[in-house]
């Protein structure tokens, strides 16, 4: 069955009830239900998405919608043409070492089956994963070096999709600000531009 907004917020009503992990905060935060040909996908929400319940809602945020500006898309713009979805979709909480915790792999694990229905339901033809972590679900990597700038074919929930990864917007990370970041964000940025999915939900 087709994806449409209504089936999507039905999907993300449900979403929304998870309570299966109790180390994570909730409530589970989702985007809008939108029907799009690109999907980003994010690792994690932090505690001010919790409270503001919509992805990249703080300083990380202000970053990515500032790549995305470079584009010609503003942040409203992107939140209504672009599903918005992540590896997890609760809060992890705080790393006792500074920083936000790295979700375990049963967390990674207990949210996967949300993204996969997603993913069967919206049938995305690009891929934005945003941070390595997000990465990860969808292609080997040990070093962003090796995969931002790049455009691969990827294929997840039995759907095959371009993927063009991004670095994390953190502020926390120099890896965007400084080379062969700086260059290789760019490049990714000039590729989502030309591909025809992006083209298709911003030229029309």
């Amino acid at each position: 069955m087709p994806a449409t907004p209504q089936i999507l917020a039905r999907h993300q009503a449900r979403l929304r009830q998870c309570r299966r992990c109790p180390d994570m905060q909730g409530p589970p935060v989702t985007g809008q239900p939108v029907v799009s040909p690109v999907l980003l996908v994010g690792q994690a929400p932090g505690p001010k998405e919790i409270v503001e319940h919509r992805p990249f809602a703080w300083t990380a945020g202000k970053t990515l919608f500032g790549w995305f500006a470079t584009l010609g898309v503003d942040e409203a713009a992107f939140r209504s043409h672009v599903y918005m979805a992540a590896v997890c979709r609760c809060f992890p909480g705080k790393n006792p070492k500074g920083g936000d915790r790295v979700p375990s792999p049963e967390e990674i694990a207990h949210c996967a089956p949300w993204l996969e229905k997603e993913i069967t339901l919206l049938q995305p033809r690009l891929l934005l994963p945003v941070g390595k972590l997000a990465i990860a679900r969808f292609l080997p990597v040990q070093k962003l070096t090796e995969v931002i700038g790049g455009e691969f074919s990827v294929e997840h929930a039995g759907h095959a999709m371009d993927c063009i990864p991004l670095p994390h917007p953190s502020g926390a990370s120099t890896w965007h600000r400084t080379e062969p970041g700086k260059t290789l964000l760019q490049k990714a940025l000039r590729r989502i531009a030309r591909h025809p999915a992006w083209q298709a939900a911003f030229v029309g």
